[in-house]
């Protein structure tokens, strides 16, 4: 057998005991694997007095990240500290002084893995990074290797838990969005400022990754648009079961030709879709192929053993590069320039729930402004409030461009008879 590989770990929370853990407990099967013993030699932690009990027995811990990246018996660095400009610029010297580096850190690759990717590539060191979308779903993996020879055309995921599993008691308990957000902060599954999870950011980071690999097209944070499930509300949520759908927060990214779309927002789904069966903390993110039709991933998309497995699976891999001397090919350079869709060439259903007075002429102003747009209505569902003074109107759309919707949505805010709009959602996936 070869010589030891040496790893150092940036981060002792979580995931970085997990991927401890995981060595420790599995070194038979890792040494088989990469045919070598694999040793973490040091590992970077935020204070030496807190008691880390047996995990941190076998190996040296220090405060001073260059302990590891300075240190010349270590061959990989694996990032599981989080946060962004301090993870990214460990990341960077790593792969500037020659080492490996595995990371579970969207936020860095969303922001900057362009540029980490082109280091490592330069400096002929891998950088995986599947941990940082879906967890312990192997996606990234699947994209980049198994679905190589297709083209991927669509790929609609669930890459957050908190919101999944707020939507879920929700849409299937009743609860109000405050109640159940409350409980996700107490069981852990939501921080206590979960703005990131809540506003979309977090499943915009992943989306924005998923869609450079996918496509072959560098996608940055920016280029995706974002809404959260702040404000979905218990009637949105039975009005969508009544007519036919269950509401997930899903991140979208489409290619049409050269063109492509990414976004998250709330989505409506049909409940025979497969997504609509995905409940609480759990993930799944389902791809169309030109050549493999549709696939679904499913599984944890969170938690400190299969995020941890992720990263060890990133990590046996760079292992085995090293040990053929294959290692530096992971950055592949996209192929495409990055070309998005307007407005114009968006296109989906939407649901539409709006207050309007309840009185003669209603219907043919609202009908009115629809077609004067070309949205036509595909499903329409009206209920009497306010003792008959106000119409609560239900609307789902045919597809139509965001551009003729969004100019719909303009005018119905300045119709008379229009009393509010009180939601609008993107849906999805109808089977066919």
């Amino acid at each position: 057998m070869a010589q030891q590989m040496n790893v150092g770990l940036l981060g002792f929370g979580t995931v970085g005991t997990g991927v401890l853990e995981i060595i420790e407990q599995h070194q038979d099967k890792l040494a088989h694997q990469i045919g070598a013993p694999v040793k973490v030699k040091k590992v970077l932690v935020s204070s030496l007095d807190k008691d880390r009990g047996p995990a941190a027995a076998h190996t040296e811990l220090t405060t001073n990240a260059d302990d590891i990246l300075l240190d010349e018996d270590i061959d990989v660095v694996v990032e599981v500290m989080g946060g962004m400009e301090q993870a990214r610029d460990y990341m960077k010297k790593a792969l500037e002084h020659g080492k490996h580096v595995v990371t579970a850190n969207k936020d860095v690759m969303a922001v900057h893995g362009s540029e980490l990717l082109k280091t490592a590539n330069e400096q002929k060191c891998d950088l995986f990074y599947e941990a940082s979308v879906a967890g312990g779903i192997p996606i990234l993996r699947t994209i980049v290797e198994g679905l190589a020879s297709d083209r991927i055309t669509k790929m609609m995921g669930i890459v957050n838990g908190t919101t999944n599993y707020i939507l879920t008691q929700m849409t299937k308990e009743g609860r109000l969005y405050e109640d159940v957000l409350k409980e996700a902060q107490a069981l852990g599954y939501a921080e206590a400022d979960p703005t990131a999870d809540v506003e979309g950011l977090d499943a915009a980071r992943k989306i924005a990754i998923l869609g450079t690999l996918g496509f072959s097209m560098n996608l940055d944070l920016d280029d995706v648009s974002v809404s959260g499930i702040s404000r979905v509300t218990s009637q949105d949520l039975q009005y969508s079961k009544q007519l036919g759908y269950t509401m997930k927060l899903i991140g979208i990214a489409v290619r049409d030709g050269d063109k492509v779309e990414v976004s998250v927002q709330p989505t409506l789904v049909p409940h025979e879709h497969p997504l609509a069966s995905v409940d609480d903390e759990f993930n799944a993110v389902y791809v169309y192929g030109e050549a493999v039709g549709e696939t679904m991933f499913y599984g944890p998309g969170a938690g400190k053993l299969p995020t941890a497995t992720a990263v060890v699976s990133d990590l046996v891999e760079v292992l085995k590069n090293k040990r053929l001397g294959v290692t530096g090919n992971s950055a592949v350079i996209p192929q495409f320039e990055k070309q998005l869709k307007t407005d114009e060439e968006i296109r989906s259903k939407y649901f539409l729930r709006i207050h309007a007075k309840d009185k003669r002429g209603t219907f043919a102003a609202l009908t009115r402004i629809f077609d004067e747009h070309n949205v036509s209505l595909e499903k329409i569902l009206q209920v009497p409030l306010n003792e008959g003074r106000l119409a609560e109107i239900i609307v789902v759309t045919h597809e139509v461009t965001k551009k003729d919707y969004e100019e719909v949505l303009e005018r119905l805010q300045d119709e008379d008879v229009v009393v509010e709009i009180k939601s609008s959602y993107r849906t999805e996936g109808d089977m066919s």
